[in-house]
């Protein structure tokens, strides 16, 4: 028998506007919000659960295309064993009615992003199970990193000349990797955006191809070639539109605030989950995310374990967490480095 309470109407209310925010990403306020509400009722974690389950169903339906070569998902219309529907059930109502807004919001995301035949078949190049439903970062193979928006496909064909990616449709941001003697190159819809070493977001959806740049210059420039008169240099702190016009491209550039770039950017961050993880598990995955670093001071804390959410680029919310609820204080080395110690 479950010696913790149900969770109350009012819990399972704000779950369920957890869940939403949760999936469309954290601010940084939200996330430190976030933190103190799961560590403040061990109903919270487990409301979070049951509406999670219910949001990863509606995506399920979502994904229930409407075609004669779809098929229904089996395990989602198989029957249930006793044991296990009638936990569930008891939610079924609650859930229903908590997530009935929701669910129109995940339908039209998916409808929004679904991905098509042919881009499935650009990404099936590169990945044997491609989902251009989730964000994915991938390593590139000179060391690049492409960081794909949910519903992007991009193809990447390298040569020792070049390094050339296609951006399909959708929306990927770059952090390239120096290399002068090879350049890289985005290709969108008739657009280049050319850069050496910097970071810069390309979005490609209906309308003009949007150009964001967070770190150094990228030029941009008609894909079919032309004159020198056709090339915009985008600085960091600025956001193009581009669109491809008759005999070359219109190109508007305007600059932007760091909020806004920041703005721009926010479905870069994922949120990460952990339920009694050691702590040294925690920290690596922190660490896979940030160019910031944490490092464990004392060997004491390695076997910690702990149950957290936070964001993966909210540093300090996630150091303020550690302070305040779990008896640790950091230690800054240098600009890029954090030591985890004990009090």
């Amino acid at each position: 028998m479950n010696s913790t309470p149900e969770p109350s109407d009012e819990i399972q209310r704000a779950a369920s506007e957890w869940i939403v925010r949760l999936d469309r990403g954290l601010t940084g306020t939200e996330q430190d919000d976030y933190s103190q509400w799961l560590a403040r009722d061990p109903r919270h974690r487990e409301a979070i659960s049951y509406m999670r389950w219910g949001w990863e169903e509606l995506d399920r339906l979502a994904g229930l295309e409407a075609s004669q070569l779809s098929e229904p998902d089996p395990d989602l219309f198989a029957p249930k064993r006793a044991g296990r529907a009638r936990g569930k059930i008891v939610w079924l109502a609650p859930l229903a009615i908590a997530l009935a807004a929701a669910a129109a919001v995940a339908v039209g995301l998916y409808i929004k992003h679904a991905p098509s035949a042919a881009r499935q078949s650009v990404l099936a190049v590169k990945t044997a199970e491609p989902d251009t439903t989730a964000y994915e970062r991938r390593l590139l193979d000179d060391g690049s990193v492409a960081e794909l928006n949910r519903g992007t496909a991009i193809s990447v064909e390298f040569t020792p000349a070049e390094r050339h990616v296609k951006l399909v449709h959708g929306e990927a941001n770059f952090t390239v990797a120096k290399n002068p003697a090879r350049p890289f190159v985005v290709e969108a819809s008739g657009v280049s955006v050319q850069a050496v070493g910097t970071v810069f977001n390309v979005r490609a959806e209906n309308g003009p191809i949007e150009v964001l740049v967070s770190e150094g210059t990228v030029k941009v420039g008609s894909s079919s070639g032309g004159t020198a008169a056709e090339s915009y240099y985008i600085k960091a702190g600025q956001r193009a539109r581009v669109s491809v016009v008759s005999g070359g491209i219109h190109v508007e550039i305007a600059n932007v605030t760091p909020d806004k770039v920041d703005e721009g950017l926010a479905w870069r961050t994922r949120t990460l989950d952990f339920d009694d993880a050691p702590l040294s598990e925690i920290v690596a995955s922190f660490n896979a995310h940030n160019t910031t670093k944490l490092v464990i001071g004392d060997p004491a804390l390695k076997t910690i374990r702990l149950s957290v959410t936070f964001r993966s680029d909210n540093v300090e919310g996630f150091l303020r967490l550690m302070d305040s609820d779990f008896d640790m204080r950091a230690e800054r080395r240098g600009d890029h480095e954090i030591v985890l110690l004990k009090k």
